[in-house]
């Protein structure tokens, strides 16, 4: 049987009026009765409206949205120093089934409130906080919005962090589970590639677990990530990691094959991986992409007939004068070699005018 529309609202009140207890039993009062309520199979469409009994289902999603403001509340400032944010995700585990929930969380600005959130445990209590959590994003990674939230945020790297160092086979399998959904969205695929997610597949299917989904979930995101890596061509995986800004020595900077088949891909859009490139040199603090950016700079220059006057109409040189005097040695000799072609290249230039 629903319980009555009014009584809802005034469990809503209670949220803001009351003190801690009144509020932690009211949120989870009306998270059971939004579970529990029946499903309009007709009425109710995907995104959480309905097309007739529009005043009815008005008030309930104004309940909905109402608890959803509450709980993203707790997450911000949490009214109970250790049970806020616990007892906002435990709901929000229950609550993001429905579809007028996640539009609302994503609305008020909820996923970057889950990111924080998600980082190793080791504490009973701090393992099902983490579970909660990874459910919710899970939830999440079936709803389009979220995901461009989850595509610009930190979201990906910390739940790498998280089924690598985790025991706890819950927690692996809710996160393997979001990863299948995101497998194919975007750039993720891309991601999972560049932060080692197939080693850790690997890794993960040697080890003896007791849930069949977990291990029939791996087979699955395994030979999806296999598929990944065959559509991604060198040039693709370089791309997407210069544009993440995750600039590492890994083996195609390097690679002079890969620099003279791919030379002409850096002139697409107007020169914009080189554009990054320098954008990464003005504005990183990580002194491994600096070396790199400037490494890769100076490869463009010597692979490119017209690299070193490109790199010079794009302003690139005062950059690198710049990073000579970095603190990293790794940064001043790559910037030192970047700086030594371009003077090359000059005088090469006037000995070939004579």
């Amino acid at each position: 049987m629903q319980l009555p529309s009014y009584l809802d609202l005034w469990e809503i009140r209670l949220l803001w009026k009351g003190n801690w207890f009144i509020q932690e039993k009211s949120c989870k009062i009306l998270s059971l009765i939004v579970s529990a309520r029946p499903k309009n199979q007709d009425g109710v469409l995907a995104n959480g409206e309905a097309s007739n009994s529009k005043t009815k289902l008005s008030t309930i999603d104004d309940v909905l949205k109402g608890l959803v403001e509450w709980l993203c509340t707790q997450l911000k400032k949490p009214s109970h120093p250790s049970r806020g944010i616990p007892t906002a995700i435990n709901c929000l585990a229950a609550l993001l089934k429905e579809p007028v929930c996640r539009s609302s969380f994503v609305q008020a600005d909820g996923v970057k409130l889950l990111i924080p959130l998600i980082c190793p445990a080791s504490t009973q209590q701090s393992i099902q906080l983490l579970y909660e959590t990874c459910l919710c994003v899970w939830l999440l990674s079936y709803y389009e919005p979220a995901i461009e939230y989850l595509a610009t945020s930190r979201a990906l790297p910390r739940l790498v962090d998280v089924v690598r160092s985790s025991t706890k086979e819950k927690v692996v399998r809710v996160v393997v589970l979001t990863f299948k959904n995101l497998l194919s969205k975007g750039t993720f695929g891309a991601q999972m590639v560049d932060l080692g997610l197939p080693q850790i597949v690997q890794s993960l299917k040697a080890q003896a677990w007791s849930d069949e989904d977990l291990l029939e979930a791996l087979n699955q995101l395994e030979d999806g990530l296999k598929d990944n890596i065959k559509k991604l061509s060198s040039f693709d995986k370089y791309k997407q990691e210069v544009l993440l800004g995750h600039l590492d020595w890994s083996p195609m900077h390097k690679d002079p094959l890969f620099w003279r088949d791919n030379i002409t891909c850096f002139e697409e859009n107007d020169f914009q991986i080189l554009r990054v490139l320098i954008t990464i040199m003005d504005s990183s603090t990580d002194p491994r992409a600096l070396a790199v950016a400037c490494f890769d700079l100076s490869q463009f220059i010597q692979h490119h007939p017209a690299g070193r006057v490109i790199v010079n109409d794009l302003k690139a040189k005062e950059r690198v004068m710049k990073l000579m005097n970095h603190e990293s040695a790794e940064v001043t000799k790559n910037a030192l070699l970047c700086i030594q072609r371009l003077f090359l290249g000059a005088k090469y230039a006037s000995f070939l005018q004579v």
